[in-house]
């Protein structure tokens, strides 16, 4: 019950003392911790909702500080994993993609024109923009949850404040990885100039590549990436929105994705269309995969994992996806502005998270389209230069977790110090509480 706020903040075990307040439901659902934070498991200070429409009970006012122990009427650990996992979502995954609307749109999709597929996804996502959750356009369940847990960690220790490992190397503020899915041939030429659009503002990045039937990937494609500096991840199979469809059909398929990965040197994976089932992602032969959207409201596979931290699914990484694609931006919305991605990067630095945008070379060839993304960029480069944003890649940020994992604080002479390889990287902060609101310092 504990370990889970110990591995989000990578604080000392001390000052984390939660017990289960009695025996949860059988039945999960959904209930809140506060007025901001919506969660969903089992639950022991009565019915849980079974939906948002109904009255939702908050648990807030069941939990019990008794001689500096935390008594709960959930558990952390099964509600942060309800909704990384999605389990929220109920039975409809077990359906979808395997509509016969749904496999006769993915076999016409490569022969329809833009305008039309944007019609089409746009009639089927209408009522998705009113859904309440998860929240539009970030949702941040999953740490309010822990910084809610914080809190009360603080009030039951007795402590002025509770030193953990930071989130980012070198006390960044957050961390952003730009990611470009090529999807088309047309999309694979474009990425020399796609490039060369990144260099130009100091920013390396990482192209997820199609193995099969899309386009031809040689070596000296690979090559002409990475040897630019930029990264290279495999992008499903062949892109036919059916890699999840069954599980004989997954099992079938990863085998050769894995094997694409290998030949690559990929340590990243990304599903076709953002479609996923976590329980399957321990097949995948990866160091991390970036398939999980924060809020998937405008996407076909709803849902969303309600984070905007890294996260591990077993032994996979998953670098959530935090802000909205670049075709979502253009042709669901109809936005040509950096607005709706300035107000998303703008939350997720005032939580320290990941920023993870994907933009497609297939998608920003024309000058209106090109101008918003350097508009992006150029945001981003004024947050680093101004307020120490971390820009780097996938497989950095991935990197930098793992060792994050992996260390210690440990306590010395009344004072406290990181051990573990990486330490030289990792600065130590402090959680306070200050006017009922979680502060960190350094």
């Amino acid at each position: 019950m504990n370990d889970s706020l110990i591995e989000y903040f990578r604080c000392p075990e001390r000052f984390v003392r939660f017990q289960a307040k009695g025996p949860l439901s059988v039945e999960c659902g959904f209930f809140r911790f506060g007025g901001d934070t919506i969660c969903y498991g089992g639950y022991s200070g009565g019915r849980p909702a079974q939906s948002l429409a109904n009255g939702v009970p908050d648990s807030l006012s069941e939990v019990v500080i008794e001689n500096g122990t935390v008594y709960l009427p959930f558990d952390p650990l099964q509600v942060a994993d309800s909704l990384r996992y999605e389990l929220y979502v109920g039975d409809w995954r077990a359906k979808f993609p395997l509509s016969l609307i749904s496999k006769m749109y993915y076999l016409v999709r490569p022969l329809l024109p833009v305008g039309l597929r944007r019609h089409l996804q746009k009639f089927h996502l209408s009522a998705r923009s009113k859904s309440q959750f998860p929240q539009w356009p970030v949702d941040f369940s999953v740490d309010n949850l822990f910084r809610r847990l914080m809190l009360l960690s603080l009030k039951a220790s007795g402590a002025d404040r509770i030193p953990f490992i930071w989130f980012w190397p070198q006390a960044a503020s957050a961390a952003a990885i730009m990611t470009h899915d090529v999807e088309t041939e047309m999309g694979r030429a474009f990425c020399t100039e796609l490039m060369n659009i990144n260099d130009s503002f100091g920013i390396k990045s990482s192209f997820q590549v199609i193995p099969e039937e899309r386009y031809t990937v040689t070596k000296e494609y690979l090559a002409s990436i990475r040897d630019r500096g930029f990264e290279v991840a495999v992008h499903d199979l062949n892109h036919d929105g059916h890699l999840y469809a069954d599980r004989e059909r997954f099992f079938d398929r990863v085998p050769k994705i894995n094997s694409y990965g290998k030949q690559y040197g990929a340590d990243g994976f990304r599903a076709g269309v953002l479609y996923r089932r976590q329980v399957w992602f321990d097949a995948l032969d990866f160091s991390y995969d970036m398939s999980v959207p924060n809020v998937a409201n405008y996407d076909p596979q709803r849902g969303g994992c309600c984070t905007v931290m890294p996260y591990f699914l077993g032994k996979i990484l998953e670098l959530p996806v935090t802000t909205t694609q670049d075709y979502t931006l253009f042709n669901i919305l109809n936005e040509h502005s950096i607005d709706l991605w300035k107000l998303q990067i703008d939350q997720i630095m005032k939580r320290n998270g990941l920023i993870s945008t994907i933009v497609h070379p297939d998608y920003i060839q024309e000058s209106r389209e090109q101008n918003t993304y350097k508009a992006l960029l150029a945001h981003l480069v004024q947050l680093r230069n101004e307020k120490c944003l971390w820009i780097t890649t996938p497989g950095e940020v991935d990197r930098w977790w793992r060792q994050r994992a992996q260390l210690k604080l440990v306590e010395s002479g009344g004072d406290w110090k990181i051990e573990g390889d990486g330490k030289e990287r990792a600065r130590i902060a402090y959680a306070a509480e200050q006017d009922g609101e979680l502060r960190f310092t350094f």
